[in-house]
């Protein structure tokens, strides 16, 4: 007998566009939530258009993946009508995602002080650049400011480069996780108390929580951490060292990793070096510990230090571009690509569930929807008639 997914019978109003907020609720759609995705009249979520380059339908692929499991419904929040629907959506909803600016929502009369009158137990989750309090509060805030003003940028790339941002948005989709957390935890808090929470989820502060490794060590030494490349902060070597062909990765980042590699290499001499008898100095000469390591690399191919490192237990890997990454056998055996049926576009790539369920596996569901496409359907559900939808399209509930 097929288990129910964990998340199934919970209702999410979806008040969000471009990436955290749609990511978050696209996740708890995979676990089986009922996710209404409320989109403003005539262009819809910003994504829907997004990518600059042309799908058979309307819809950007990027969209595509980050709106399935999802129905999507037209409301003019703007409108006395629009929101009076959503009003009424609010009263059988457990959670709410939203992520305008913030104090937005509560202009509209949709702040989570009305809304909990509407419904005590409503989870309302807030997703903002840099949060709901603090100076910061009203500056517009995207991935490539949040990785800038958190510290994210001041140390990625190499010493005395440019400034350079992660190659991933981490500050969204860490948000987006982030946002996840709190809701559920405030989800199961209120199937006890019957009473929901506020939850206040930023950009700002989840890529700040990523900066362990980096904020230790400052507050350790007094000196703030700089790019470092490919290396750690932690330990050496530990990096993508130069090979005969092209770059890999690899890592001894323990005393006995290290003797072990320096055997393998044929490069015993180096265990007698005393500018790399520890791990403190190793760091401390780690542009000395490279040039050392690669003048031995750079005499083979990088397949065969991967496969030789590999077999005998020190880690290493190859360097891959996404195509590589996703075609990959290992990729393929955890299904990191798949891909769902859409009205318009036929198959459509969607990258696969980050994390696997033994006992109720995620499920897809439902297509990334078209712009209104379930408003009707919604309404139905509300016990809206054919009547009094003429009365709200005439009172601007669906837009203009």
């Amino acid at each position: 007998m097929t288990r129910p997914l964990p998340l199934q019978g919970v209702r999410v109003l979806d008040i969000s566009q471009v990436m955290a907020g749609p990511y978050a609720c696209m996740l708890l759609g995979d676990l089986g939530a009922d996710v209404i995705k409320i989109e403003p009249p005539r262009t819809g979520d910003q994504t829907r258009g997004a990518m600059g380059f042309k799908m058979k339908g309307p819809d950007s692929l990027g969209f595509l993946n980050m709106n399935r499991n999802k129905r999507s419904v037209v409301l003019d929040l703007k409108s006395a009508a629009g929101r009076s629907v959503l009003l009424r959506l609010v009263k059988e909803a457990d959670i709410l995602i939203e992520n305008y600016r913030p104090g937005a929502m509560k202009r509209l009369g949709l702040g989570y002080e009305v809304l909990k009158e509407v419904n005590p137990r409503l989870v309302y989750t807030s997703i903002s650049g840099f949060g709901q309090t603090g100076p910061w509060a009203d500056r517009p805030g995207f991935d490539l400011m949040a990785q800038a003003m958190s510290g994210v940028m001041s140390v990625t790339g190499y010493p005395n480069s440019p400034p350079v941002k992660a190659g991933v948005p981490v500050a969204d989709i860490g948000c987006a996780l982030f946002a996840v957390y709190g809701t559920l935890s405030a989800y199961i808090g209120a199937k006890t108390t019957g009473q929901g929470q506020y939850v206040d989820a930023a950009l700002f502060d989840s890529a700040m929580a990523f900066s362990v490794w980096d904020i230790c060590d400052y507050w350790g030494t007094g000196k703030p951490p700089e790019p470092l490349g490919t290396a750690n902060k932690m330990t050496a070597p530990y990096q993508a060292m130069a090979s005969s062909d092209g770059w890999f990765v690899m890592g001894a980042n323990n005393q006995k990793l290290w003797v072990q590699l320096c055997t393998l290499m044929g490069r015993e001499e180096l265990l007698q070096d005393e500018r790399f008898s520890t791990i403190a100095l190793r760091l401390a000469n780690r542009q000395a510990l490279q040039e050392e390591l690669e003048a031995t690399f750079k005499q083979k191919p990088k397949d065969y230090w991967v496969d030789t490192l590999l077999a005998n237990g020190i880690p290493a890997g190859p360097i891959l571009s996404y195509p590589e990454a996703f075609g990959s056998e290992h990729g393929k055996a955890r299904q990191m690509r798949m891909e769902i049926d859409h009205p318009k576009e036929g198959k459509v790539p969607n990258i696969g569930f980050a994390v696997k369920l033994s006992g109720t596996p995620q499920q897809v569901r439902r297509h990334p929807p078209l712009l209104g496409e379930h408003t009707h359907e919604v309404l139905a559900e509300l016990g809206i008639g054919e009547d009094e939808r003429e009365h709200l399209m005439a009172s601007g509930a669906f837009g203009a």
